[in-house]
């Protein structure tokens, strides 16, 4: 790609369908700025927003993730989370040379419309974004996190959105006292948002057994990392006592998975929460599933949710002490994968698809 800027763009109806384009140089308007996108990360996180792309009812109208980056018609940009810095600007209080951490899209570049600007950051108010959910259009000033260390920076975007999406399923098992269960069968266990939710829930001196669950030659690693309390195959899970009440957390929509757990435990499963779709061509074969009906869980209506009740000051302090915990041991658990450019950047998407990346590396690029 000869063009200084690139975007990639995905087929709204179907995700295999992507090219790398150039991305011309539009003048901005009054209000807007223009970032450099410094670097992000592809996780499977990513492929449940292509999932999603197209409206689901996540958002409570007729939106999906495609619009956060593109006008409906045009072809989708995946949203992804990373650094930027301000390259051009034409909105009050915002400099070149800012550098901000938030929600972009897959490219090189993005113009983002300017709104309640501080020393804090900023949120974007692009109009067709104002009615999607508030904490994707939040940017933050890297020098006024309270809990950014510049040793953990290739981490926050490998880590931080998955890691909070993890806190927040704890935190709600711990606000449903635990849904009555003794044990917590997390699924996809090796992904980044269920190492969240596994170290999240082992901070806690009273709650269930957590039993991570993944592929047969995931296990010892897996289980080397302490996260969780077991680490079993999936082919092991009827070996699992079925009269012991039993909670799973899918992360990956993976419904052979869904089917074996519900069968296994029945009426002792008390519940059945789905948090992804990176298994996004798997037959979801859910229908007459005994036990409970599953639940979806969607993080930023539990962020609102937790910010309400404590104040957003308070819910940042909490999110800052669980992450700093984390980024202690973070290095450990998986390497980052540094990629340059928009040819990477592509290749990196494709093998995030496929399923093809290894769960124990995080892969950052760099436009």
């Amino acid at each position: 790609m000869s063009s200084t800027r690139w975007a990639i763009d995905i087929d709204r109806d179907d995700i295999t369908q992507d090219q790398l384009v150039a991305d011309p140089d539009t003048p901005l308007a009054a209000g807007q700025v223009r970032v450099h996108i410094d670097s992000y990360a592809m996780t499977a996180n990513n492929i449940t927003y292509a999932v999603f792309g197209k409206p689901a009812g996540l958002f409570g109208n007729d939106q999906g993730y495609w619009d956060f980056f593109s006008e409906p018609g045009a072809p989708g940009r995946l949203p992804v989370w990373g650094f930027a810095t301000v390259t051009e600007s034409a909105a009050e209080g915002l400099a070149v040379g800012d550098r901000f951490y938030g929600y972009y899209p897959m490219a090189s570049d993005a113009v983002l419309t300017v709104g309640k600007a501080g020393p804090g950051g900023f949120t974007d108010i692009t109009p067709r974004r104002t009615t999607l959910p508030p904490i994707y259009n939040q940017y933050q000033r890297i020098d006024a996190l309270p809990d950014y260390r510049a040793a953990d920076h290739d981490y926050w975007p490998v880590f931080r959105p998955l890691f909070l999406t993890g806190w927040l399923i704890a935190d709600q098992f711990e606000d449903e006292g635990d849904y009555g269960v003794q044990q917590i069968l997390i699924a996809s266990a090796s992904s980044k948002t269920a190492i969240g939710l596994g170290f999240a829930l082992k901070q806690r001196a009273d709650r269930p057994e957590t039993i991570g669950l993944t592929s047969a030659a995931n296990v010892e690693a897996l289980a080397a990392q302490g996260i969780y309390d077991r680490v079993i195959s999936y082919d092991q899970i009827m070996t699992l006592n079925a009269s012991t009440p039993a909670a799973l957390v899918d992360m990956a929509g993976n419904g052979a998975v869904t089917r074996v757990v519900h069968s296994h435990f029945g009426s002792q499963l008390l519940a059945s929460i789905i948090v992804g779709k990176s298994h996004w061509d798997a037959q979801a074969d859910v229908e007459g599933l005994p036990g409970p009906e599953r639940q979806g869980f969607f993080a930023p209506g539990r962020s609102q949710k937790r910010i309400a009740d404590w104040g957003g000051a308070v819910f940042g302090q909490k999110i800052a002490e669980a992450w700093l915990a984390f980024m202690d041991i973070a290095p450990r658990l998986a390497s980052v994968d540094k990629r340059c450019g928009g040819d990477a950047a592509l290749a990196a998407y494709r093998e995030m698809l496929s399923g093809q990346a290894d769960p124990r590396t995080g892969i950052v690029v760099v436009p």
